[in-house]
């Protein structure tokens, strides 16, 4: 039906005749002529129609916003006055000798213009309207671009792509499972996967080595900007090779997707261990393009008679840290303040104490700040010193548990980054390493990434002795704060295996129940093996400048895990209820037995 799409004719088309297709962008009536942008996939190209055709100017007289049409006319070079330099076909139009109207649009449900103002849940319920706005059908089209990128970086470098079941066992990743009832084994549920974890791993146990997928997950979570309940991952998998070699293998996949999409070279991959991002950064995926910096002073605080410093100050699990930002003194007013203290409010924080360094070779006299008068001059004299603060600058204070003042400053920093435009322009990669390998919740061990990761130099016996000190063998890429991806070593020994799962409270009986086939093939002459998992949506997202994954994928749900389009989820036919043997329970029947 077409001989080109709209995007691709240009000036070497001059004086052909070419068939075009797609939707009318936009209509403009100038009396004796008529202008229409046509608009397909690849781009927009303006079409004339002139009196000079009498039957195809009337028809083109009946167009209106997104009818779809066929074109066929010549190509004819742009008057110079009349280059459009904004638009790829800006040097071009086609004089439409033939129009054939395919489908009329009915008026729009939402507008499709760069203006367009439209409710999210509009978009979703109308999603093959919105996909057709510029803007999404090129996100679209890159993200075809960086899984191309991908699976050719990785192909290069020996993977093999291998696909894993979406019907399986539950697994313990952190979120609770999607659940599909089994028809022939009623009573019984597959779980929909959460990611790939075991099956890669048996994979290099069956001699793959090197294994990738881009596939389908599924958590049933809570939902932000940066999550879905289905969500797409680059899965990674190696045999006999380091942490140090996995690394380096996904690194150059990244590099070279970024230079070679967005020509964009990311330079240095530092690397910084957990406990310091935590501490500097007050995050485990920190944002290094922002300045701030979270600086320790409970040594110096611990002994004044102010006990909000004080207290947390000489307390194990306490922490006492301040932010110096520099030159907000004078652009941060008190009513910023009061908004920052209910800022961190959100995290835990009681309050939030500043100072303000108004003249600092002026002494304390220089200094302006309502908790001045609890603290020694010698104190403050080496809390200036400590975060080499300059006239001009504002010290803003957190002080209780050690969690809850990292966690509000680490917020704080990047709040503070972004309203005083602090944060610069550019790509910050890093790895963070050295990551604890359990985290202890309310007395309960949980892993920190999951059960499978492996210790760092350490034997089961050792890591059953001290398991709150062991660090794992773990490794997250981070671009601009936004964490890319997730890795491990992982555990190729049963005693290991077996030692973690204790830690984690899982009885043998309920290990072999869960794990059984993973502990029986751990026992079958198991390869050193580690692997790393990329967030596909979250690096297009990244790439293309969109502010949520949702605005990156075709068919996103809502923050409510819906779809409005297809009106998911939905309730099932009684009759395939009885034939799976399950029984559902509305909303509105819990609701009435809590009364």
């Amino acid at each position: 039906m077409r001989s080109l799409f709209c995007g691709e004719v240009n000036e070497s088309h001059v004086e052909q005749e070419v068939t075009l297709c797609g939707w009318v962008n936009r209509r403009r009536d100038l009396g004796a002529v008529i202008f229409v942008d046509l608009r397909d996939r690849e781009g927009i190209v303006q079409v004339v129609f002139d009196p000079d055709l009498a039957e195809v100017l009337a028809t083109a007289n009946t167009l209106r916003n997104e009818f779809c049409v066929q074109i066929k006319g010549k190509v004819r070079a742009r008057p110079e006055t009349q280059i459009n330099k904004d638009m790829a076909t800006g040097a071009i139009e086609v004089l439409g000798l033939e129009l054939n109207i395919i489908s009329k649009a009915a008026p729009l449900p939402l507008t499709l213009d760069n203006h367009q103002k439209n409710s999210e849940e509009q978009r979703l319920k109308y999603r093959y309207l919105d996909l057709r706005r510029p803007e999404m059908t090129e996100r679209l089209r890159f993200r075809a671009k960086v899984t191309s990128q991908v699976r050719a970086s990785l192909e290069k470098q020996g993977f093999l792509d291998i696909e894993t079941p979406i019907l399986t066992a539950a697994t313990p990743e952190g979120a609770r499972d999607y659940l599909v009832p089994s028809r022939t084994q009623k009573g019984n549920f597959f779980a929909l996967p959460q990611s790939p974890q075991l099956f890669k791993q048996l994979l290099m146990m069956s001699g793959m080595e090197r294994y990738y997928q881009i596939v389908k997950c599924f958590r049933d979570e809570d939902l932000r900007a940066d999550r879905q309940p289905e969500f797409t991952q680059i899965d990674i998998e190696t045999s006999f090779m380091s942490a140090d070699q996995v690394m380096a293998v996904t690194e150059t996949m990244i590099r070279e997707l970024f230079q070679s999409l967005l020509n964009v070279d990311l330079g240095d991959f530092p690397r910084m261990p957990y406990s310091e991002a935590m501490q500097r950064f007050g995050s485990d995926k920190p944002d290094l393009r922002n300045p701030l910096e979270i600086v320790d002073v409970a040594d110096i605080l611990k002994d004044v008679e102010f006990k909000v410093f004080s207290g947390p100050a000489n307390d194990e699990n306490g922490r006492v840290a301040v932010i110096c930002v520099p030159g907000a003194a004078s652009k941060v007013s008190r009513k910023n303040l009061d908004d920052y203290t209910k800022y961190v409010n959100i995290y835990g924080a009681k309050g939030l104490a500043w100072l303000k360094v108004n003249d600092k070779d002026a002494g304390m006299e220089g200094l302006q700040s309502p908790i001045l008068k609890f603290l020694p001059e010698a104190a403050v004299t080496e809390l200036l010193a400590r975060t080499n603060a300059q006239t001009g600058d504002l010290i803003l204070f957190g002080a209780d548990k050690n969690t809850v003042v990292t966690e509000a400053l680490g917020a704080l920093r990047l709040k503070l980054g972004e309203d005083l435009g602090l944060t610069v322009e550019g790509w910050k990669p890093l790895w963070v390493v050295d990551f604890p390998m359990f985290e202890e919740i309310d007395g309960n061990m949980h892993a920190l990434h999951h059960p499978f990761t492996a210790p760092s130099d350490l034997t089961a016996q050792e890591l059953e002795a001290n398991p709150i000190g062991a660090l794992s063998n773990a490794y997250d890429m981070v671009l601009n704060g936004c964490e890319l991806g997730g890795g491990s070593v992982r555990i190729h020994s049963q005693e290991m295996q077996a030692a973690v799962f204790r830690i984690l409270g899982i009885s043998d009986d309920e290990a072999e129940e869960k794990f059984g086939f993973l502990l029986e093939a751990l026992r079958y002459g198991t390869p050193p093996h580690a692997g790393l998992a990329f967030g596909l949506d979250r690096i297009v997202m990244l790439m293309t400048g969109a502010t949520s994954i949702r605005d990156v994928m075709a068919f996103p749900k809502t923050t409510t895990a819906a779809c409005p389009l297809t009106n998911a989820p939905g309730r099932a036919n009684p009759a395939q209820l009885v034939e799976l043997g399950v029984q559902a329970i509305p909303a509105e029947a819990k609701a009435d037995d809590s009364e």
